[in-house]
């Protein structure tokens, strides 16, 4: 897990965007290494010949895409260095020959370097400002400083450097040598990197980069020299690299002694090429549930709970790493239809919690009138007990006739209620849905992932129908599979990623687009259970679609014939909340007047694991319950704030649930 932190300022701030740090424990072979460090550190690194013919044919427009393109280059001149090693000046006669855990870098003198670093200076100085001049000079001063110090070619760094055994074989080998050391050089302790506090975002990054660069050469650079073993004296200082920690000291004996583990790809079966998708044998029918149920479920209420903060674009290009393309907050906003998400610092089953409550007290049912338990995640860090027996038991039910998680990403919610329907035929009283997600410790630097995913929480309460009631469900629908790519389109935890979820575009698309096509052929081939004579899809009154990237899923659901006023959204301010997605944008939906009265939804979902489903439901503004806002207190025993019943079904009933 890797957590947001809150700086001294208020701010997020998501210390694996700019610390380099990597997880050796899921990394086995030095190929999988390098080819994390390829795509983190190197694909979008200039090399300094790059920035010198940048440089000298005048193509930065300002000095911030200068800037922007020394840190890059600094990060990738210690790419293998910062997330393998501590560095520490060490004086000659104290370093241990023999050890097979202290290392020392093997350096190449740094051709053109003086050419290079002229043409920085040069460049920069007779570049405009950007935003912020003195900002900007502080940034150049650290960067520059380690810019023209570096000495050493840094295209051909060994991952694994030499033992101190192995440089001495070597009598041409260079390493760095100080004559003196100072071991109070002055260095950023961890707390002012969080607390970087910039007025413009993109400054705000790069200042960070800047520091944690700076905390690299903990020493004198402009004393340092490249020598060989011959040329050192027992007096001075060498730059001795320790492993970081006991996962990166394993590997580095994995890779130096290429003993199989039993985790290794050489102690495992070879992966087979991808398997034909087949189309099953008959379609699968969309369940009608009034003809196909004895049961009819009664929706009594609906209960969210938001993540407590608030990320905004300006937030994620405040973190941006160094592994991402330049891009600014309105950019983010017009390619995603993202301005904010939403970030909780709580567990994701207290998020759970609240919602439940919140659900049952609207619901005005008891705890131990609850039949079953059900809770849509996938992003849940428990498996023993699972979140739903987990909550059971914070709940107070002695027993369920089952309580149980669905893994079923962004189609949770139609997933979930599918389940909810066929139970209530076996337990005859109510079920307690909960969808819920916490991605935001989950994304690490991924941009893509960064860009959509936010926390949340939406708990449903179903019940059985009065007698000849017809019930607020019509039609549930699931799917899952699909062709190889789509499958995988969407990956956590993914080793190939240091175990952060990971987003492959394309192959989303592809798979929303086969299933949304799906979908409304279903229900234009379906005639409505309400009005004989028309199809299904002529009687939704309203489309409160997964929301997973506004832009992309206007434009899908353009192609299979829908309208953008027939599709309401709040991704703009929650991001993609996978599961929770569809019940807080119903909820919200009530909260902007779009459902101001009892009203029929088409609710689509789509996502990880090529899953899809829809539900044809009605929603009534009554069952939704006052939005549970945690104030910060009681968060350690998941007490949450009491939830008062609405009743009516007024709009102005309406609007006073909602304090308005």
């Amino acid at each position: 897990m890797k957590p947001f932190v809150i700086n001294r300022h208020g701010r997020l701030v998501f210390p694996a965007n700019f610390l380099g740090e990597l997880d050796f424990s899921v990394l086995d072979t030095l190929e999988q290494f390098t080819a994390v460090i390829g795509r983190d550190f190197e694909a979008k690194a200039p090399t300094g010949t790059d920035i010198l013919a940048r440089a000298e044919s005048g193509s930065y427009p300002g000095r911030f895409e200068l800037l922007r393109d020394l840190g890059q280059n600094l990060f990738w001149a210690n790419r293998f260095s910062i997330p393998m090693f501590d560095k520490r000046p060490t004086r000659w006669r104290d370093v241990p020959r023999s050890r097979d855990d202290v290392f020392l870098p093997v350096l190449i003198p740094w051709k053109e370097g003086e050419r290079k670093v002229a043409a920085v200076a040069d460049a920069y100085h007779r570049l405009p400002a950007t935003w912020d001049a003195a900002t900007e000079d502080k940034i150049f001063g650290l960067l520059f400083d380690l810019f023209r110090h570096k000495l050493h070619h840094a295209t051909e760094l060994p991952p694994v450097k030499p033992t101190v055994t192995e440089f001495l074989a070597d009598p041409d080998a260079l390493t760095f040598v100080l004559p003196e050391h100072d071991p109070d050089y002055p260095v950023f302790r961890a707390d002012d990197i969080l607390d970087a506090d910039e007025k413009v975002p993109e400054l705000e990054a790069l200042m960070r980069w800047a520091m944690v660069l700076h905390n690299q050469y903990p020493w004198e650079r402009s004393r340092t020299e490249l020598r060989p073993p011959a040329a050192i004296g027992d007096d001075d200082f060498v730059i001795v690299f320790h492993p970081r920690n006991r996962d990166v000291a394993a590997f580095i004996n994995r890779v130096k002694s290429a003993r199989p583990t039993d985790a290794t790809p050489s102690a495992v079966p070879a992966a087979r090429g991808p398997v034909e998708a087949r189309a099953p044998v008959r379609p699968y029918p969309p369940v009608r549930v009034r003809e196909s149920f004895a049961i009819r479920p009664a929706l009594q209420a609906l209960a969210i709970v938001r993540g407590e903060h608030v990320c905004d674009n300006a937030d994620v290009i405040r973190n941006t790493s160094f592994s991402w393309s330049p891009m600014s907050a309105d950019e983010i906003s017009a390619k995603t239809g993202i301005d904010q998400r939403r970030y909780t610092s709580r567990d994701l089953e207290h998020l759970a919690l609240d919602a439940a409550r919140a659900a049952l007290a609207h619901a005005g049912t008891a705890p131990e009138e609850i039949g079953a338990v059900l809770v849509s995640t996938c992003t849940s860090n428990r498996l023993i007990p699972s979140v739903s027996t987990w909550l059971s038991g914070e709940l107070g039910l002695l027993q369920t006739h089952a309580s149980v998680d669905l893994v079923a990403a962004c189609a949770g919610l139609p997933y979930g209620l599918a389940e909810a329907v066929r139970l209530l035929q076996e337990v005859d009283r109510p079920v307690l849905l909960v969808c819920v997600e916490k991605f935001s410790d989950k994304i690490g630097s991924v941009r893509t992932s960064r860009m959509i995913f936010g926390d949340g929480a939406a708990a449903l309460v179903v019940a059985p129908a009065a007698p000849g009631a017809s019930g607020d469900v019509d039609v549930v629908q699931t799917y899952a599979s699909g062709p190889w790519s789509e499958v995988n389109s969407i990956i956590w935890p993914n080793p190939e990623f240091d175990n952060d979820i990971t987003v492959y575009g394309p192959e989303v698309k592809a798979l929303v687009q086969r299933y949304l096509g799906q979908m409304i052929d279903e229900l234009g081939a379906q005639d409505d259970p309400q009005q004989p004579g028309r199809t299904l899809l002529e009687g939704i009154e309203l489309i409160v679609p997964h929301q997973a990237n506004k832009t992309m899923i206007l434009g899908l659901a353009g192609k299979a014939g829908l309208s953008a006023d027939q599709l309401y959204f709040n991704i703009e301010t929650m991001g993609n909340v996978s599961a929770a997605s569809i019940p807080i944008a119903m909820y919200d939906a009530v909260r902007d007047g779009v459902i101001d009265r009892p009203m029929r939804v088409f609710a689509p979902g789509f996502g990880a694991g090529a899953v899809g489903g829809y539900a044809v439901l009605r929603v009534d503004p009554a069952i939704v319950a006052p939005e549970v806002v945690w104030s910060g207190s009681g968060a350690a025993d998941g007490e949450s704030v009491a939830a008062s019943r609405v009743t009516g079904t007024t709009s102005d009933d309406v609007r006073v649930a909602f304090g308005e």
